[in-house]
Protein backbone atom coordinates (compact mmCIF):
# COMPACT_ATOMS: atom_id res chain seq x y z
CA UNK A 1 0.00 0.00 0.00
CA UNK A 2 0.66 3.55 0.14
CA UNK A 3 -0.06 6.65 2.29
CA UNK A 4 -0.33 10.06 1.05
CA UNK A 5 -0.32 13.34 2.90
CA UNK A 6 -1.69 16.44 1.18
CA UNK A 7 -0.71 19.85 2.42
CA UNK A 8 -0.07 23.50 0.64
CA UNK A 9 -4.09 24.38 0.83
CA UNK A 10 -5.51 27.96 2.18
CA UNK A 11 -7.39 30.96 1.33
CA UNK A 12 -6.49 32.91 -1.91
CA UNK A 13 -8.32 35.45 -3.65
CA UNK A 14 -9.96 34.93 -7.53
CA UNK A 15 -7.22 35.33 -9.80
CA UNK A 16 -4.32 34.30 -7.88
CA UNK A 17 -2.64 30.72 -7.22
CA UNK A 18 -1.68 28.36 -4.80
CA UNK A 19 0.09 24.73 -5.12
CA UNK A 20 -0.65 21.92 -3.06
CA UNK A 21 1.50 18.77 -2.76
CA UNK A 22 0.77 14.87 -1.61
CA UNK A 23 3.49 13.09 -0.16
CA UNK A 24 3.72 9.60 -0.40
CA UNK A 25 5.34 7.07 1.36
CA UNK A 26 4.83 3.22 1.89
CA UNK A 27 5.54 1.97 -1.67
CA UNK A 28 7.88 2.87 -4.55
CA UNK A 29 6.45 5.95 -5.48
CA UNK A 30 7.05 5.33 -9.75
CA UNK A 31 4.62 1.72 -8.98
CA UNK A 32 1.69 4.43 -9.04
CA UNK A 33 -0.34 6.69 -11.77
CA UNK A 34 -1.53 10.05 -9.46
CA UNK A 35 -4.28 12.27 -9.33
CA UNK A 36 -6.35 15.03 -7.95
CA UNK A 37 -9.57 15.12 -7.22
CA UNK A 38 -11.91 17.40 -5.23
CA UNK A 39 -15.35 17.60 -3.09
CA UNK A 40 -17.33 20.63 -2.60
CA UNK A 41 -19.91 21.27 -0.53
CA UNK A 42 -22.90 18.98 -1.04
CA UNK A 43 -21.51 17.82 -4.35
CA UNK A 44 -19.58 14.41 -5.29
CA UNK A 45 -16.01 13.83 -5.49
CA UNK A 46 -14.74 14.85 -9.22
CA UNK A 47 -12.06 13.97 -10.73
CA UNK A 48 -9.25 17.08 -11.49
CA UNK A 49 -6.03 15.97 -13.62
CA UNK A 50 -4.29 12.86 -13.34
CA UNK A 51 -0.37 11.71 -14.12
CA UNK A 52 1.09 8.74 -15.62
CA UNK A 53 3.67 6.91 -13.70
CA UNK A 54 6.52 8.31 -15.16
CA UNK A 55 5.08 11.54 -15.36
CA UNK A 56 4.99 11.46 -19.89
CA UNK A 57 1.18 11.75 -19.75
CA UNK A 58 -1.22 13.85 -18.27
CA UNK A 59 -5.52 14.38 -18.50
CA UNK A 60 -7.08 17.40 -16.79
CA UNK A 61 -10.77 17.87 -16.66
CA UNK A 62 -11.99 20.34 -19.29
CA UNK A 63 -12.84 23.50 -16.19
CA UNK A 64 -8.97 23.76 -15.12
CA UNK A 65 -7.42 23.19 -18.38
CA UNK A 66 -4.83 26.07 -19.15
CA UNK A 67 -4.99 26.93 -15.26
CA UNK A 68 -3.95 23.91 -14.01
CA UNK A 69 -0.66 21.72 -14.33
CA UNK A 70 -0.24 18.74 -12.52
CA UNK A 71 3.65 17.09 -12.11
CA UNK A 72 5.00 14.67 -10.29
CA UNK A 73 8.98 14.41 -8.94
CA UNK A 74 9.41 10.72 -8.18
CA UNK A 75 12.91 11.12 -6.63
CA UNK A 76 11.29 12.91 -3.36
CA UNK A 77 7.58 10.90 -3.72
CA UNK A 78 6.06 14.00 -4.56
CA UNK A 79 2.84 14.93 -6.69
CA UNK A 80 1.99 18.66 -7.27
CA UNK A 81 -0.82 20.76 -8.20
CA UNK A 82 0.04 24.05 -9.56
CA UNK A 83 -3.39 26.08 -9.59
CA UNK A 84 -3.42 29.37 -11.29
CA UNK A 85 -6.11 31.57 -12.05
CA UNK A 86 -8.17 30.92 -9.34
CA UNK A 87 -12.00 31.01 -9.07
CA UNK A 88 -14.36 30.96 -6.36
CA UNK A 89 -16.09 27.51 -7.86
CA UNK A 90 -12.49 26.18 -7.54
CA UNK A 91 -13.30 26.21 -3.46
CA UNK A 92 -13.26 22.52 -2.71
CA UNK A 93 -11.26 20.13 -0.54
CA UNK A 94 -8.57 18.61 -2.78
CA UNK A 95 -7.53 15.37 -2.01
CA UNK A 96 -4.37 13.18 -3.80
CA UNK A 97 -4.64 9.36 -5.12
CA UNK A 98 -3.25 6.74 -6.15
CA UNK A 99 -3.61 4.35 -9.23
CA UNK A 100 -1.74 1.17 -9.49
CA UNK A 101 -3.28 1.89 -13.18
CA UNK A 102 -0.09 3.70 -15.52
CA UNK A 103 -2.93 6.62 -15.30
CA UNK A 104 -6.42 6.71 -14.44
CA UNK A 105 -9.22 9.54 -14.47
CA UNK A 106 -12.24 8.22 -12.88
CA UNK A 107 -12.57 7.96 -8.98
CA UNK A 108 -13.31 3.92 -8.82
CA UNK A 109 -9.41 3.42 -10.60
CA UNK A 110 -7.54 4.72 -7.40
CA UNK A 111 -7.53 2.40 -4.62
CA UNK A 112 -5.18 5.38 -2.56
CA UNK A 113 -6.61 8.66 -0.73
CA UNK A 114 -5.13 11.16 1.53
CA UNK A 115 -7.20 13.21 3.71
CA UNK A 116 -7.23 16.16 1.63
CA UNK A 117 -6.38 19.96 2.26
CA UNK A 118 -8.83 22.65 1.84
CA UNK A 119 -8.39 25.43 -1.20
CA UNK A 120 -11.00 28.13 -0.52
CA UNK A 121 -11.04 30.98 -2.94
CA UNK A 122 -12.33 34.10 -2.51
CA UNK A 123 -13.87 36.62 -4.75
Amino acid sequence: QVQLVESGGGLVQAGGSLRVSCAASGRPFNNYGMGWFRQAPGKAREPVAAISKNGASTNYVESVKGRFTISRDNARNTVYLQMNSLKPEDTAVYYCAATRLWIGITNREYEYWGQGTQVTVSS
